[in-house]
């Protein structure tokens, strides 16, 4: 038997098939890994930083869209702003990019104002063409967030809306089961 197998036998923290004899090695390793990824990240280009910040938003608002409705959620503010601030040095180059005032914009970022449809059609579209050659980018993913922001909402304050709701709606004819 061998050292490595020794090792993985009597210390299951390191796992069946670990390559490090001893915490040191482990440690090590770690170090030399992030050195090689910190190495990487200063010779790649601004064009590839900012694709590889725009998959990794999608990422997210796919992973955001996957989980279970639960909470009050605002996630669709904080996509919007991840998303303009990437791309864009200033927010007002995005608003003259899809054709609306710097206020309107504002008004939306900052929870004043809900985005209209035609906010969210040019939204749309804007994403279709920035993720073009980057990443598949399904048309309606800004629709489902938003969306799915109103539902958690909505369903984490039923105490507070349902029981008037309650009232005002009646049943006039059972179904038998």
């Amino acid at each position: 038997m061998n050292n490595k197998n020794v090792i993985a036998d009597t210390e299951p923290d390191y796992g069946v098939d670990s390559r490090y004899k001893t915490l040191r090695d482990r440690e090590q390793d770690g170090v030399e890994l992030m050195q090689a990824r910190l190495d990487r990240i200063k010779n790649l280009s601004k064009e590839q930083i900012l694709h590889a910040k725009l998959v990794q938003l999608k990422l997210r608002m796919e992973d955001y869209l996957k989980r279970p409705v639960h909470g009050k959620q605002s996630h669709f503010i904080g996509f919007l702003k991840a998303y303009i601030d990437t791309i864009y040095s200033n927010r007002n180059k995005f608003a003259a990019d899809i054709n609306v005032t710097p206020v309107l914009l504002s008004k939306v970022i900052n929870n004043h104002q809900e985005p209209r449809k035609e906010f969210m059609l040019k939204l749309m579209v804007h994403s279709e063409k920035v993720f073009e050659n980057i990443a598949e980018f399904p048309e309606q993913t800004w629709y489902q967030i938003y969306f799915y922001d109103k539902l958690c909402d909505t369903m984490s304050s039923q105490d507070k809306w349902r029981p008037e709701i309650e009232k005002q709606v009646k049943v006039a004819e059972l179904i038998a089961k």
